[in-house]
């Protein structure tokens, strides 16, 4: 690799012109001197080619029907040259010093594949709700949770052509899929350092259609590994019977008709795998019962005085 090299970024985006612009500036103000910006706009009908334009010179943009965002990632990517490649969606931001943060990670670490840092959730007006939970690379990790945030990662170029990109399959889980496929061949390596912050609020597609999203984890984890825990299941179930919990603003009440489901539904899913399902559902329901336990008996203890 390059001492400096090439960084390629695309950004994906769809009607987001109230967030893209700060995407942009996010990028084009790096300190990092190589930087390749390629915007990948499916045809936007809200002010987005304004904005675009407004950038002409320091940026190149494509704006064209897609079908959907792994699909515009992949051929916004084809259009690059960079030896480190990297998405960025219309709603993330890159912190300052990111880029180069990247750079030096994989000056430091050239056997890595990619490398991934420290992130923040905010708000929808970019305010800071809590740190991402990125945990330092772990392979066998990815069997349960997938702990690396998507904008705070950098991939090398040839490993991105050897897996052939993101799978346009998929629509909610197309990053989770792609570390698993990266997993199996390369180490990854975590940095320290702050670089990112993903958007979350009520029209975030990980929120708003958090069902279809859970669906395709589940079929996920079911093709790389024949198994899902069942905090994915309880996630899954809870979207029918906690109508208001979106799992990130409103966490998933602990209830016992939704244990029960997640015991039936993960008995189906995880049929060739049940003892070791019921033994994890086991150790999962515990927490559970100790919060309903601290809510009931109080209850009763008013009711007998």
């Amino acid at each position: 690799m390059l001492r400096e090299p090439l960084v390629s970024i695309v950004t994906p985006t769809y009607n987001m012109a109230k967030y893209l612009e700060e995407t942009i500036q996010s990028v084009l103000s790096q300190d990092y001197p190589h930087i390749e910006y390629l915007v990948m706009d499916a045809g936007s009908t809200d002010g987005t080619l304004e904005i675009l334009r407004k950038y002409e010179g320091r940026l190149r943009y494509v704006s064209e029907p897609d079908d959907g965002q792994a699909d515009a990632v992949n051929k916004g990517i084809r259009q690059t040259r960079g030896e480190i490649v990297a998405f960025l969606n219309a709603d993330d931001i890159y912190l300052p010093g990111a880029v180069r943060a990247a750079v030096e990670a994989f000056r430091e670490n050239p056997e890595s594949a990619v490398v991934y840092g420290q992130a923040y959730y905010t708000s929808q007006s970019g305010e800071i709700i809590r740190r991402y939970p990125t945990v330092d690379y772990d392979p066998d990790l990815f069997r349960t949770q997938c702990y690396i945030c998507q904008p705070a990662t950098f991939i090398r170029r040839d490993v991105w052509d050897e897996m052939q990109g993101l799978n346009v399959r998929l629509h909610y889980a197309l990053d989770y899929d792609l570390w698993i496929r990266i997993s199996r061949r390369y180490p990854m390596t975590a940095i320290p350092q702050f670089v990112a912050t993903s958007r979350m609020y009520a029209d975030n597609k990980t929120i708003r259609l958090r069902r279809l999203g859970l669906t395709e984890i589940i079929g996920l984890l079911r093709q790389h590994f024949s198994y899902v825990p069942p905090h994915w299941i309880y996630a899954y179930c809870s979207t029918y019977l906690h109508k208001k919990a979106d799992g990130f603003f409103i966490p998933d009440p602990a209830t016992p008709h939704c244990f029960l489901a997640t015991a039936f539904v993960g008995s189906w899913i995880n049929r060739g795998s049940l003892p070791r399902y019921w033994m994890d559902c086991a150790r999962m329901i515990k927490p559970g019962l100790r919060i309903l336990a601290s809510k009931l008996i109080p209850a009763i203890r008013t009711d007998s005085e």
